[in-house]
């Protein structure tokens, strides 16, 4: 029976006390600038952008870029999606004879401009800095905060998706599962036609599956311990299937490899094995979601190994008036604050 109804997800640090708190009660609350794999070299065809936007999405910045050059918006390209409800800064690239863009919209600042030879493409990036304002905390926030980033710079934080990849009433998993002829869902019919929209909803099904893999690890008190037939990943480098685990597990307490949890889907490479692949695959049975439902994915879910956790860079928490905190932090590529955020406010 199919099973995708949205669940709440762990804490690795419930046992201390939280902040509480609010985040992103105005845009100004939550600003994240992205870090660039790369600068842009000053020559080439592409015109890279150095925008800030507030209250507005990466796809309606892209718009208003391909806009302002007289461009379909697929001749634009970035490095990462931004959050909506907030300030964002972040590259975009768009090829285009022009010296600069002006864009009539006061959501969207220019803030410099420059050449390259190639695209922007999903992935150039090394990260994103955040400074994340949380209002209606206690006079004891600060050191509430330090002890909980504490902690987690031992254990690492869980690499979940956050409630962004679900979609506001936390059904996209069950869509992507309905286009996969599991179920049903009202959306279904319109998904089917669009291309993007398909996608979509099919990564947000492998997005849910990801963290319940996760979480079984976490329940089972397996977190930080390599079992059997693990894909781990080095440190900042590639995949490999580990063959002697005490040896791995030292590596893993050094943070020199991490565990990684599936992606599922057509061309999952490396696959787990022995202990891990049958935790894996309990998982999507009690979902309702068998391996080869991917097979009818038209492609569109090639598969891949995510690294359960991460590292938090650069963690820092102060009081900047009564009842307001602020906290900073980076992050690597593809990792949501708002799960920093749960941990420190426990709301």
């Amino acid at each position: 029976m199919l099973d995708l109804d949205p669940r709440p997800l762990p804490l690795l640090t419930h046992d201390l006390p939280g902040t509480g708190g609010v985040a992103k009660t105005t845009p100004e609350d939550f600003i994240v600038e992205e870090l660039p794999a790369y600068l842009p070299s000053g020559d080439g065809q592409h015109l890279y952008v150095w925008v800030e936007k507030r209250n507005l999405s990466t796809q309606e910045a892209v718009a208003l870029v391909a806009r302002a050059a007289n461009v379909n918006e697929r001749n634009v390209g970035y490095a990462g999606q931004k959050d909506k409800a907030a300030i964002t800064r972040q590259w975009l690239s768009v090829v285009t004879p022009l010296p600069g863009l002006t864009v009539d919209d006061d959501r969207l600042v220019i803030l410099t401009t420059s050449r390259h030879a190639n695209k922007l493409r999903l992935g150039h990036t090394k990260g994103n800095r955040f400074i994340i304002r949380l209002r209606g905390v206690g006079p004891d926030a600060e050191a509430r905060a330090n002890a909980i980033f504490a902690r987690l710079a031992v254990t690492g934080l869980p690499n979940f998706y956050g409630p962004q990849r679900f979609g506001q009433r936390g059904d996209n998993a069950a869509l992507g599962a309905a286009l996969l002829g599991l179920g049903e869902h009202s959306e279904s019919r319109r998904a089917d036609r669009d291309r993007h929209l398909f996608r979509l909803f099919i990564s947000a099904l492998q997005s849910e599956l990801f963290n319940r893999i996760v979480t079984a690890r976490i329940a089972d008190g397996l977190w930080e311990q390599v079992i059997a037939g693990d894909v781990l990943q080095r440190r900042g480098g590639g995949l490999f299937s580990t063959t002697d685990l005490a040896t791995d597990q030292e590596r893993l307490v050094r943070h020199e490899v991490d565990i990684t949890a599936p992606m599922p889907g057509l061309n999952e490479r490396p696959e787990a094995r022995d202990e891990a692949r049958a935790r894996e695959d309990r998982v999507l049975v009690e979902s309702g979601i068998p391996r080869d439902a991917f097979q009818r994915s038209r492609g569109q879910a090639e598969g891949a190994r995510r690294a359960a956790r991460i590292v938090i860079h650069e963690p820092a928490a102060r009081l900047i008036e009564p009842e307001v905190f602020e906290l900073t932090f980076t992050l690597p590529p593809g990792a949501y604050a708002t799960r920093v955020i749960a941990e420190v406010t426990h709301t």
